[in-house]
């Protein structure tokens, strides 16, 4: 069993991403999860984001989804858990991302100020147009 750690970067926001990956992953596999977590975690107007991707592969050969990926990451102020499990590699870096995506939006969103007026609404004595 092997165990490789990487970096996902991000040039334009602060991204401190690192991936473990314990068991046999090819350059390829392991390119293609780097693609992915990009794509989400290094998206303009996140806050910014450091944490941990681990990927294990199962030892036991008669194991049905033997790919498996547990993901902290702390965006901003929050932390955002995640859990994958899959046949390949590759499918696991698709649900990963779709899984990270949507708590990442979640996340996103939650901090959004613009969701909050100014002034109250006219039924509160704010003013009328």
């Amino acid at each position: 069993m092997t165990a490789r750690d990487t970096r996902v970067h991000a040039p334009e926001t602060a991204v401190a991403v690192r991936v473990r990956a314990d068991g046999e992953m090819s350059e390829e596999d392991l390119a293609y999860l780097r693609e992915k977590m990009d794509a989400v975690l290094g998206r303009p107007g996140l806050p910014p984001v450091s944490g941990e991707i681990r990927i294990i592969r199962a030892a036991a050969p008669h194991v049905g989804q033997p790919w498996t990926a547990g993901a902290e990451i702390r965006v901003g102020h929050y932390l955002v858990v995640v859990h994958a499990r899959e046949h390949s590699v590759r499918e696991l870096a698709d649900r990963l991302q779709d899984r990270l995506r949507s708590r990442t939006d979640r996340v996103a969103h939650r901090t959004h100020g613009t969701r909050r007026t100014a002034t109250p609404p006219p039924w509160r004595g704010g003013e009328t147009s």
